[in-house]
C-alpha cells in the first residue's frame, strides 16, 4: 500500500477556463506584400477638388441672381446711357456714357435728365431672347437704345414762362444765369417766345444751343411721365470720368 509522501502537495483539481479567457481565436491579418502600403477603401477627395465641384454646382444660381439684380437695378435704381450726339457739348460729348439715377427722382431746374421721345409710339419686333439680351446690354451702356432717348437740361418747370431775348434766357421775366454755356452757344440763341410751360411738362434745352433739337423746335414740351432719370456721373471715357453738372 502506497502512502503519500509527507508534505506532498494536494493534486491540483482540473478547472474550466473563465469566460474572460474564452475569446474566439482571430485569424491572423494577411501580411502585406513587401513595399506595399495599406490603402483605405475610399480615399477622400482633395479639398481643391471639392471646392471646384461645389462652385460649379452653385454657378447657375449665382448667374440667375446676378441677372435678377441687374434687372432690379436697371428698372428701379440706376441705368447707363450712351450719348449719341453733340447737343450737350461741352458737358457731354458723343460717345460718352453716363449713369442715370431713376430712384425717387423729381425734376429740378438745371438738372441734366434723360427722357423718352414724347412722340415715339413704335414698338419693337425683336424676339424674346434677342430683346432681353439687347435690353441688358443697353442697360449697362454697351448698346444704343432701341427707341431714341434724349438728354437735355431742365430750363422751365410746369407753369413757368420761358423767353429768349438778345441771346439771354428769361424765366418768369428774370434772367437765367447759365455759366455752363460757351460764348458760341450763347451767341447762337435767337429770340424765342414767350411760352407758358403746361402743367405736368418741362421745357428742355441742350447746352449746345446752336445744335440741339429741344423744346424750342420739334421736340416741344416734355411730359414729366416721360422722364427716365437724372444723369449724375460720367463713367466713360475714363479720362473724362466725373460728376455731371
Amino acid at each position: 500500500m502506497l502512502r503519500r509522501p509527507t508534505g506532498a502537495p494536494e493534486p491540483a483539481e482540473a478547472t474550466e477556463p473563465s469566460d474572460e479567457l474564452r475569446e474566439p481565436l482571430q485569424e491572423p491579418d494577411e501580411p502585406s506584400k513587401p513595399g506595399e502600403a495599406s490603402k483605405p477603401a475610399n480615399p477622400p477627395e482633395p479639398p481643391e477638388h471639392r471646392g471646384v465641384l461645389s462652385f460649379l454646382r452653385e454657378l447657375p444660381v449665382l448667374i440667375l441672381l446676378a441677372i435678377a439684380l441687374a434687372i432690379l437695378l436697371k428698372t428701379f435704381v440706376v441705368q447707363a446711357f450712351y450719348i449719341p450726339s453733340g447737343s450737350m457739348e461741352p458737358a457731354l460729348e458723343p460717345g460718352d456714357r453716363v449713369l442715370v439715377n431713376k430712384a425717387f427722382y423729381e425734376p429740378s431746374r438745371f438738372d441734366i435728365i434723360v427722357f423718352a421721345d414724347p412722340k415715339d409710339g413704335t414698338s419693337s419686333d425683336r424676339g424674346v431672347v434677342d430683346g432681353f439680351l439687347h435690353w441688358l446690354s443697353e442697360g449697362i451702356g454697351f448698346a444704343r437704345p432701341e427707341h431714341e432717348d434724349f438728354i437735355k437740361r431742365v430750363i422751365g418747370l410746369p407753369g413757368e414762362e420761358v423767353e429768349i431775348r438778345r441771346h439771354i434766357v428769361y424765366v418768369d421775366g428774370r434772367e437765367l444765369r447759365e455759366p455752363y454755356l460757351t460764348q458760341e452757344a450763347r451767341a447762337s440763341m435767337t429770340d424765342f417766345g414767350p411760352v407758358r410751360v403746361p402743367d405736368g411738362a418741362l421745357f428742355m434745352m441742350g447746352d449746345n444751343r446752336g445744335n440741339s433739337n429741344d423744346s424750342r423746335a420739334g421736340l416741344g414740351f416734355v411730359p414729366v411721365d416721360k422722364v427716365i432719370g437724372r444723369a449724375f456721373v460720367l463713367i466713360w471715357p475714363p479720362s473724362r470720368a466725373g460728376w455731371v453738372h
